[in-house]
């Protein structure tokens, strides 16, 4: 077991020895509040986009379902009659250049596995950058006219006008603490000051707040190796499976493929794996399923035994009612404010 996965497996049993951790989470604490009061005292340090922004985050290390979130909001925007973008920190990518427009066929070893997924679901232009801002005035720049950023809620250089904050309903906040005694990135507090929290299944731990329900719904196995698309009944392939997840949470991706009837072998990987031909030799003849996530790393190697399944997040109506109220106040959709906002010196 790594040793990622031991603080992990500590933080969600309630592990005693996370108490010992507690001076380093008051000094975590302590970093954290004096650098957001910092950015808030120097409106000069926040890049305010000339088109509105909208931050969808979570407070734990570890996925949640941020991404399908985006993927959903990006068709909703598009409904409403928006031309909505989309901005990445790009994590795991490595471009000699940034900010990168990442495109349905741009390799994850320079964008990061989670935008070239978005890219390829949504279609919609997508940019990375480890400082946002240059992303975000790349997109504006090409039409774009709203903004959705993949992560971010701690990135405080990017002005925000909505912030939805994802929460793993299976594991909720853990232990309740900051890094690195908890999951926490910051104090359970700043879900007071969120516009939204979103729940991704059914919660089985209390929510300190008000908020709405969602669920990731199985929507299709695709097979790598064409792309073809085929109903989750029948099954295309035969079981047992060969199972694997390289993201924050891999239970939940098992679970979903048992929930189908699907007879699986388990093979968990760290958030972000770099997956390589070895990973998927087994030893055998079985087929090989895994998240879309980990299917943009996998393609160039997969043969047709390897499938993924996609999945699509389902808010309950009342979270797109309430969006769709929020998006009002935005103003209708103007295909860009006046003026980009200069590139170089952006924080």
């Amino acid at each position: 077991m790594s040793l990622g996965s031991r603080f992990e497996q500590g933080w969600y049993q309630g592990a005693r020895w996370t108490a010992w951790l507690t001076p380093l989470e008051y000094l975590y604490r302590k970093v954290v509040a004096k650098r957001r009061a910092r950015y808030r005292a120097s409106p000069s340090s926040r890049y305010r986009a000339p088109v509105p922004v909208i931050v969808v985050g979570n407070l734990t290390v570890g996925g949640t379902g941020k991404s399908p979130l985006v993927a959903w909001l990006v068709e909703l925007l598009r409904e409403e009659g928006w031309r909505p973008g989309i901005v990445s920190r790009g994590y795991g990518g490595r471009a000699e250049v940034y900010p990168l427009r990442v495109e349905a066929d741009t390799d994850p070893r320079l964008a990061g596995d989670e935008p070239v997924m978005l890219a390829r679901q949504t279609g919609a232009p997508l940019a990375v950058a480890p400082r946002r801002a240059s992303a975000v005035a790349m997109l504006v720049e090409d039409g774009c006219d709203i903004v959705v950023s993949d992560d971010g809620l701690q990135h405080y250089a990017l002005e925000r006008d909505l912030e939805l904050v994802v929460v793993d309903g299976a594991r909720g906040f853990g232990n309740g603490r900051c890094l690195p005694a908890g999951p926490l990135r910051e104090p359970l507090a700043r879900l007071d000051e969120v516009d939204a929290v979103l729940v991704n299944g059914e919660p089985a731990v209390p929510i300190p707040v008000g908020f709405h329900r969602a669920r990731l719904a199985p929507v299709a196995f695709r097979r790598l190796s064409d792309d073809a698309r085929l109903p989750l009944e029948p099954l295309p392939f035969s079981v047992p499976v060969h199972a694997l997840a390289g993201i924050g949470n891999p239970g939940r991706f098992f679970a979903s493929l048992e929930a189908l009837g699907i007879e699986c072998r388990r093979h968990p990987f760290a958030d972000h794996h770099r997956f390589t031909p070895e990973d998927l030799d087994f030893g055998d003849d079985l087929p090989r399923v895994m998240t879309a996530k980990d299917a943009v790393k996998c393609r160039a190697f997969a043969d047709s035994g390897c499938w993924a399944l996609d999945v699509e997040l389902q808010p309950e109506p009342a979270f797109a009612e309430m969006l769709r109220d929020r998006l009002k106040t935005l103003g209708p959709p103007s295909h860009g404010r006046a003026g980009v906002g200069a590139v170089v010196g952006l924080p």
